[in-house]
């Protein structure tokens, strides 16, 4: 059974940075992708970047590329997304998911971590 838990949300101020961790548990992640999404309030969720577990490619939304870097530590079964330049926008619930192939729908999902942007 896979296991995603994120951690590493909180509450910062308009320009900084937090790193948010996902720790993945439960299989072998080979061939699997690894991502992070978010909901703001009253909004839909988005995606925000993906990673190849195997050969570490990334792929980011426009709206993020530049400010969040997506990375994992295969060893450590980690999934990490660091966050700088924060904005007021980016206060949302942040999900870690994991699916089993490119083309494969997020079938697993993390409770999510709240980060709250102060302006």
């Amino acid at each position: 059974q896979v296991q995603l838990v994120e951690s590493g949300g909180g509450l910062v101020q308009a320009g900084g940075s937090l790193r948010l961790s996902c720790a993945a548990s439960g299989r072998t992640f080979s061939n699997y992708f690894m991502g992070w999404f978010r909901r703001a309030p009253a909004k839909q969720r988005e995606f925000l970047a993906r990673i190849d577990w195997d050969t570490g490619s990334t792929f980011y939304e426009d709206s993020v590329k530049g400010r969040f870097t997506i990375s994992r530590d295969n060893g450590k079964k980690m999934v990490y997304l660091q966050m700088n330049s924060l904005k007021p926008e980016d206060t949302a619930v942040y999900y870690c998911a994991a699916k089993t192939s490119l083309i494969a729908a997020w079938n697993y999902w993390g409770q999510g971590t709240q980060v709250t942007v102060s302006s």
